[in-house]
């Protein structure tokens, strides 16, 4: 009887008018984005009755907005940018994880002055977005004795570890670990990062899926997430043949570069995507409450819509 309600639950499922599915991601396509450009190529969002339109943005601080918005369906984000924009007031909802660990960390040339953290004072960390970074440099600072005011913050828009190499910077903070260490290497220059989570910064999951707060328990995004961790444990089971697979739809990012990162990805994603850690939301809350980010601890319902 269980297995014909079953078959029976997935003929009318199959039945149903695919969803159409509107996803914006936080940046232009990168191996970041691998199981979400798997789903599609292999055909598992089909599968999951779903109609997935990937859409790279213009403006990578428009999607969560977009969102809000219904504008679009749903959007690649962080952990962090989600607190933020609850606390202002956007209607948005974790809806799944993509990237379970932080990729974030404060960037040194290998074998510049900067060999612990307490070499920073009096030093001069590029960055390129106040706000919460400059609140991880600060606990990471702290970690090490020193305080905000021992280093000298330079804007330097995107152009993080460029400025790092010309010696604009002696350290930046908010490269990607998966990326601008690869990228230092190429040009020939060995870089060391810094752990944020190492050095006093509760863990966070770097990117995550978000939704209209209206749409938190809409069925579709369940069958969105399932469809997100098969092609993960697609992924995680045959990286090699899924590189065949990524590169194939975007030829353009088959260099030296890209084949690491994809490499250094690959043990970062979210194995349950799904699952939401009210924990480490809760302490990750406490932290920027306690940096006057936010004004207040965040229940996890509001962050989850439930």
């Amino acid at each position: 009887m269980i297995r014909l309600i079953c078959l029976l639950t997935v003929f009318l499922s199959s039945l149903a008018a695919a969803k159409d599915v509107k996803l914006a991601l936080d940046w232009f396509v990168n191996p970041d984005h691998a199981p979400i450009i798997l789903a599609k190529q292999l055909g598992i969002f089909e599968k999951h009755n779903l109609n997935v339109d990937v859409i790279a943005p213009s403006d990578p601080s428009q999607p969560p907005k977009l969102v809000a918005a219904k504008a679009m369906d749903m959007a690649v984000s962080y952990q962090p940018q989600l607190h933020l924009q609850r606390y202002e007031g956007l209607p948005l909802s974790w809806a799944g994880t993509l990237v379970a660990t932080p990729l974030n960390c404060l960037l040194v040339v290998k074998d510049g002055p900067i060999k612990q953290l307490a070499d920073l004072q009096g030093k001069r960390v590029g960055y390129s977005v106040s706000g919460f970074e400059s609140a991880m440099l600060a606990q990471m600072l702290k970690h090490a004795k020193l305080s905000a005011d021992d280093v000298e913050m330079i804007n330097v828009n995107w152009a993080l570890s460029p400025s790092l190499m010309s010696g604009q910077v002696d350290a930046v903070i908010g490269a990607f670990r998966n990326f601008e260490l690869t990228q230092m290497r190429l040009e020939g220059v060995e870089g060391r990062c810094f752990y944020p989570e190492e050095h006093g910064v509760p863990p966070y999951d770097e990117l995550i899926f978000v939704v209209h707060e209206q749409d938190a328990q809409a069925q579709w995004v369940q069958r969105f997430m399932a469809a997100i961790e098969e092609a993960t444990m697609v992924l995680i089971n045959n990286p090699e043949r899924c590189w065949q697979q990524f590169i194939k739809a975007y030829p353009d990012l088959d260099d030296a570069l890209n084949r690491q990162a994809w490499k250094d990805t690959l043990p970062r994603f979210a194995l349950r995507p799904a699952a939401f850690d009210e924990n480490r939301y809760k302490q990750f809350s406490l932290f920027l409450s306690g940096h006057g980010l936010i004004g207040q601890v965040q229940e996890s319902s509001e962050l989850r819509g439930k």
